[in-house]
């Protein structure tokens, strides 16, 4: 069958690759999964199945259930994000489809997107996907790949349409202070960029609470905030997340939603009723063994001369390795059976670099670690 030329040229996730590598093995510990190793809080898991067992399986409204907005709304108010539910939130099949809705309803055909690396690998084909192109700015290990007002003038962000904001950032577990965001925001509303800001790893930070670009002077109007259920709530095959921003925003985004995907699963926005009423306790406590995770990955790594700043949000621990990330992985796939993601799959700024998830158990990040100190040593 022909395909079309977008199609065709769409590449591979670069992540895909190590993940069927290692699932050729069955004596592999994977530090590469970008998601929770807890289940979803018991009283979210059920009201699913209760309103299951009640019938509740009809299509919802276009942008969710109501009850889901409001609380939606409630929640963002410890981050000082203040949302009207009727006309300011939508609720979307996962965050990634709020992403892919926001570039769908904010970019024209040959706009310039301006995407920070190393960050999300998704970004980029959904800006090509929507007819846009990508503009690049690096962010660096020296700055502990914060994004500065001085990066996106080098890169020339300044003819830039959009902006994509990812903190905390996946691949590196980087946060932005106020005051670090307080110049990107500064920036923008100079040169009249509008934002998309993923920040769906708000409730998985370290010392620091969440800072977002959209409680900056002049930027609520302008941004668009994604967020969603999977990381913060371990519910990530439920497919549940949510966009917040201004009401034209969100208009023109639910109206290509409601031709694409209708609505968001009736089921999981049950489960997300309950798990924003009831179940902060349970991500306290999975945010607190994620703080040990951390520190004791950091620690190991620095130890044995992967030189490793400290992530202050997400999941993901992002060392150095020198040289060449993508033979370094293979070679401690093959020698150890440990699978970790090249930095360089994440795009410039990530070469040299490797992708470590501490979502896992405590004693297999123990192993696993053993396992890289000795491919270390005899390296």
């Amino acid at each position: 069958m022909r395909l079309s030329d977008r199609a065709r040229t769409l590449p591979e996730s670069g992540i895909r690759k190590f993940f069927e590598l290692a699932e050729a093995r069955d004596d592999v510990i994977s530090l590469g999964v970008g998601e929770p190793d807890f289940s979803a809080p018991w009283a979210a898991r059920t009201a699913a199945i209760d309103s299951l067992e009640r019938g509740k399986t009809s299509y919802t409204s276009n942008r969710g259930m109501a009850a889901l907005r409001e609380r939606i709304a409630d929640h963002h108010e410890r981050y000082d994000q203040s949302y009207d539910p009727e006309s300011e939130i939508l609720v979307t099949t996962g965050a990634s489809e709020a992403v892919d809705l926001a570039f769908r309803a904010l970019v024209d055909p040959g706009d310039t997107v301006a995407v920070h690396e190393p960050t999300y690998i998704s970004y980029g084909p959904g800006i090509e996907l929507a007819g846009g192109e990508q503009l690049t700015v690096p962010t660096r290990a020296e700055d502990d790949f914060a994004l500065t007002r001085e990066s996106l003038e080098a890169a020339g962000a300044a003819e830039a349409d959009l902006l994509v904001l990812c903190y905390p950032n996946n691949p590196t577990g980087a946060t932005m202070t106020d005051e670090e965001l307080a110049e990107v925001a500064a920036f923008c509303r100079d040169e009249d960029l509008r934002v998309v800001a993923d920040e769906i790893y708000a409730a998985l930070t370290y010392g620091a609470d969440h800072a977002s670009i959209a409680t900056q002077p002049g930027m609520r109007e302008r941004t668009v905030v994604v967020n969603g259920f999977s990381k913060a709530y371990a519910m990530t095959g439920l497919r549940l997340g949510y966009a917040l921003g201004p009401a034209d925003a969100i208009d023109a985004m639910n109206r290509i939603h409601q031709y694409t995907m209708l609505s968001a699963p009736t089921t999981p926005q049950y489960a997300a009723i309950e798990a924003l009423d009831r179940c902060d306790d349970e991500v306290t406590e999975m945010v607190d063994e994620y703080n040990r995770r951390r520190r004791l990955v950091v620690s190991r790594f620095n130890e044995m001369g992967l030189d490793t700043f400290e992530p202050g949000g997400a999941f993901y621990a992002f060392p150095e390795c020198g040289g060449d990330d993508e033979a370094f992985a293979e070679e401690l796939l093959e020698a150890e059976g440990v699978a970790v993601v090249p930095g360089s799959v994440f795009g410039e700024g990530g070469e040299g670099h490797l992708r470590v998830s501490y979502a896992t158990s405590m004693r297999e990040l123990k192993e696993a670690t053993d396992r890289i100190a000795s491919f270390v040593e005899g390296r």
